[in-house]
């Protein structure tokens, strides 16, 4: 019944023409992509613990704001934003107390199985070469988590030498934020 009650208050939204404040195109105003985690404590405590508005940057989002393959789909869209939106930094937002940090990708397979997923399935995925520990595993520390995405982006062979990458680190309690790593 969630669903039901967003599209009603959309409709709502929509006929009082609520959105005339966030009206903006989509370049960002700020220059900025910024890479965090799916983490629903960020969703506004993010934007505002760095006074980000509506229109100000492109927000992408994964769990643990993670990346470990060169061209994965976070970071086509870094490419695109650079390329195609005016994109000139790019932030890589990692938070304390992450739901990805110490995954149990075993207990996370039984979950799984437990939920209706054929262990010939999770057999087969394996035996395809995919390795659930690989796809699914954590990390020890959100900041070197944080490098290593900020080290993937910043050598990649597609991203202009000019971007600057950088990478922080957020409490989700206090809305605090450490840089890990910044250029200037």
């Amino acid at each position: 019944m969630h669903l039901e009650e967003m599209l009603e208050y959309n409709k709502q939204f929509v006929e009082g023409k609520s959105y005339e404040p966030y009206k903006t195109d989509s370049i960002p105003n700020k220059r900025m992509v910024i890479f965090t985690c799916m983490e629903s404590r960020l969703v506004e405590l993010l934007p505002r613990a760095l006074n980000i508005q509506n229109g100000d940057v492109k927000m992408l989002k994964n769990a643990g704001a993670i990346i470990r393959k060169p061209f994965d789909s976070i970071m086509k869209s870094i490419l695109v934003a650079v390329y195609q939106l005016q994109a000139e930094e790019v932030t890589v937002i990692g938070h304390h107390d992450c739901g990805m940090s110490h995954v149990d990708t075993e207990a996370l397979a039984e979950k799984m199985e437990a939920r209706g997923v054929d262990k010939k399935t999770l057999d087969t995925i394996t035996h395809s070469g995919i390795n659930l520990h690989e796809e699914f595993h954590g990390f020890d520390t959100v900041e070197e988590s944080v490098m290593q995405s900020v080290s993937i982006i910043r050598n990649h062979p597609l991203l202009p030498k000019e971007v600057k990458v950088h990478g922080l680190v957020i409490d989700p309690h206090t809305g605090k934020v450490d840089v890990v790593s910044k250029e200037d």
